[in-house]
């Protein structure tokens, strides 16, 4: 990948390269070449020739988003300068733990020059059963859906546990901690779980929470960053308090509920403590059934990319799925994955499996059924699709299953 575009991924901007790019850019469109360059300082009211280097400058920093070289010149002096004085001593980062839902920013947290302890909680609440349980009997549930789901060794899955459990264990007033949160599904569960284990309101309890990044093209999560980046997230955290902790204690009750409503409830309200919450929680609502077509939003938006595409591999499914149709992306590739199988082993599967060495590789295409469904003419729940669960609820099309609306009503399905 060429370093201008890298840089769209994982935020770091090459202010040398970009400064090269934009002199050979002048050079060509004022010695007329340079079609496609030229049409686009026109759409931006530039006539030319002869164009200024500031012109080209303009037309690089609106492609990597910013509406000025000077809005992305500062953006990239910031980073360089958060980079160059990071504070973390004076700040006592050292003593803190960092807790993050998975090892994605472990190494690169270490790069950037950060010393405390990393905490990781990879529980993938987003999928298979949340129920509210004694913790012993949770743990167990979980372990369960995770070792069949992921095809993982109970011995591996009985380490993971024991960590993060002892980890939740240990929290208590004299707790130092920061978490580092995106805004999607996945990460704000990890959040209001480990804040609902809080027993009190520590020394130090601090937020990182970020939903977009200047300069990049399509923020996916924290883990794609360059550690530089961390470094300038680092002043941008937040203490949380006791408000931030009764709202999650209340939100993890009502999405650990056989009933949805509280859930929903929440899902259709601000909340200045934990403002992201709102949104992710209106978009796991969506994993339930459709009222219509009995679909949770993730497989109706994998179909319709089938329908509108043709037959292509899981893995360009996937692609297409989290760098554009999915509106709050939270999903790996290997939960996409468990999520294909229900839709390819049913009993009246909604798409049918290719061959491949590996399953990225397989194609994929619709069933007749799954055009159906698409087309309002047929509804999931009545194709006896295989029970699954979205939080605390248990979706059994046999028996009253709950259901939501496009704007997140719930209701029992008769």
């Amino acid at each position: 990948m060429p370093a201008i575009n890298a840089s769209r991924h994982h935020g770091l901007l090459d202010l040398p390269a970009l400064r090269k790019r934009a002199k050979r850019l002048l050079t060509a469109v004022n010695n007329g070449q340079g079609d496609d360059t030229r049409e686009q300082l026109r759409l931006l009211g530039l006539a030319g020739p002869p164009y200024r280097l500031a012109d080209t400058q303009w037309l690089l920093a609106r492609e990597a988003g910013f509406a000025s070289w000077p809005k992305l010149k500062a953006h990239a002096d910031a980073v360089a300068f958060a980079a160059r004085h990071p504070r973390f001593s004076a700040d006592g980062e050292a003593g803190v733990k960092h807790w993050r839902c998975g090892n994605d920013i472990a190494h690169s947290l270490r790069i950037a020059g950060f010393s405390g302890v990393f905490q990781m909680f990879d529980d993938p609440m987003v999928m298979g059963p949340v129920p509210a349980l004694p913790e012993d009997q949770y743990w167990q549930v979980r372990a369960t859906y995770t070792q069949q789901a992921f095809n993982l060794g109970a011995q591996d899955i009985e380490q993971r546990q024991t960590n993060q459990r002892a980890a939740l264990a240990q929290l208590n007033a004299d707790s130092e901690m920061v978490l580092w949160c995106e805004g999607d599904a996945y990460d704000q569960l990890f959040l209001v779980r480990v804040l609902a284990s809080l027993p009190c309101l520590p020394r130090r309890l601090e937020l990182i929470e970020i939903t977009e990044v200047p300069g990049v093209e399509r923020f996916i999560g924290i883990g794609q960053l360059a550690p530089d980046l961390l470094a300038w997230l680092w002043p941008q955290r937040r203490a949380l308090g006791e408000d931030a902790l009764a709202l999650a204690k209340q939100a993890w009750a009502a999405y650990t509920a056989p009933d949805p409503r509280a859930w929903a409830t929440l899902a259709a309200q601000e909340h200045p403590s934990l403002p992201r919450l709102r949104a992710a929680l209106a978009r796991q609502l969506q994993e339930l059934p459709g009222v219509n077509d009995g679909l949770s939003l993730t497989e109706r938006l994998l179909l319709r990319i089938l329908a509108q595409k043709g037959e292509m591999p899981a893995g360009r499914v996937f692609a297409q799925l989290m760098m554009h149709d999915e509106p709050l992306p939270y999903l790996g590739d290997q939960m996409f994955h468990v999520l294909l199988q229900p839709l390819i082993h049913a009993p009246l599967p909604l798409l049918l499996e290719g061959p491949g060495e590996a399953w990225a590789q397989r194609p994929l295409r619709l069933t007749e059924l799954g055009q159906s469904i698409l087309n309002g003419q047929a509804n999931w729940l009545d194709q006896a699709p295989p029970p699954r669960w979205v939080g605390g609820v248990l979706v059994n099309a046999e028996h009253m299953p709950w259901v939501v609306s496009g704007n997140g009503d719930v209701s029992q399905r008769a």
